[in-house]
């Protein structure tokens, strides 16, 4: 295989930081992205060029926009949209100022940095660009209201460019992972306690429980899957002769699209209503 370009977003931890290890490994020119000059320094070490990235701030997005193309000689080959995180709280507790930060970087950033990728692939002729998904793309989970909204546009966008972009040899595919070993929960964590005041919400006996579960040291719910799960779907949207539009991971994301395409509404609800009750009763279940 020839050697691919590929620009990596959202890479200090977990399935960025395996996906720019893994394809380096594989001989992919990589560049990848981190957040904080600190985050920069193991992939450094592995031989992996790295640039700072924050999605809320245009001028950062042309920046690692700029290094990147030099860096890659003005071709950019495949750009996996893998930075974002998730805002936990009641949606009834989440201000404007709240919903409009996690848009700015699951969204408005992501798809920001995306056009200025689609300028170059159609200047080059061809491309691939794999957005990180979730399972709650596919269906909305309580108490995950912010993250649910920002991963449904995200699809919307990503479908939408599919068909923009046909006959462009510009390919577009989604990842949709359920339960990922990570930093997503410790992440999350650190922005519920910065967003939400249990003390004055209604549901505070459920954010009791919340940040049993976000604190729990390894994985916090059954099906979960070591970052690698992801890594082995990028590597075939970008190296397949014929990408696949969407790819699952683990069991819970086959499961709910499936119930998703075959259920009654109102039956679905109650399915995932008694799914989130589980994972807020009792510690044993954190």
């Amino acid at each position: 295989m020839t050697k691919q370009n590929i620009l990596i977003t959202g890479c200090s931890s977990g399935i960025g930081l395996c996906a720019a290890t893994v394809l380096h490994n594989r001989g992919y020119n990589v560049v990848a992205t981190v957040r904080k000059t600190q985050d920069a320094i193991p992939l450094q070490q592995l031989g992996i060029t790295t640039t700072e990235l924050d999605l809320t701030d245009s001028t950062s997005i042309r920046h690692a926009i700029d290094f990147t193309l030099a860096h890659f000689n003005g071709q950019v080959d495949a750009l996996f949209n893998n930075a974002a995180y998730g805002q936990p709280g009641a949606v009834e507790d989440l201000s404007r100022d709240v919903l409009r930060e996690q848009f700015e970087t699951n969204v408005f950033g992501t798809q920001e940095l995306t056009n200025l990728v689609i300028s170059q692939m159609r200047k080059q002729g061809h491309g691939r660009i794999i957005y990180n998904s979730s399972v709650l793309g596919i269906i909305s989970m309580a108490y995950r209201g912010a993250y649910n909204a920002s991963k449904y546009a995200i699809e919307g966008l990503a479908d939408t460019l599919r068909q923009e972009l046909q006959g462009s040899n510009i390919y577009i595919s989604l990842i949709e992972p359920g339960p990922i070993i990570s930093q997503f929960r410790a992440n999350a964590f650190a922005k519920y306690q910065q967003h939400i005041d249990k003390n004055i919400s209604h549901h505070q006996d459920v954010y009791l429980a919340m940040e049993r579960r976000l604190t729990k040291q390894g994985a916090a719910v059954p099906f979960t899957l070591p970052p690698e799960a992801v890594v082995k779907k990028l590597i075939h949207a970008v190296e397949s002769s014929r990408p696949k539009i969407r790819y699952y991971v683990t069991f819970p994301t086959y499961l709910f699209a499936t119930l998703k395409r075959i259920l009654p509404h109102r039956l679905l609800d109650w399915i995932l209503i008694q799914v989130s009750r589980d994972e807020h009763s009792t510690p044993d279940h954190k």
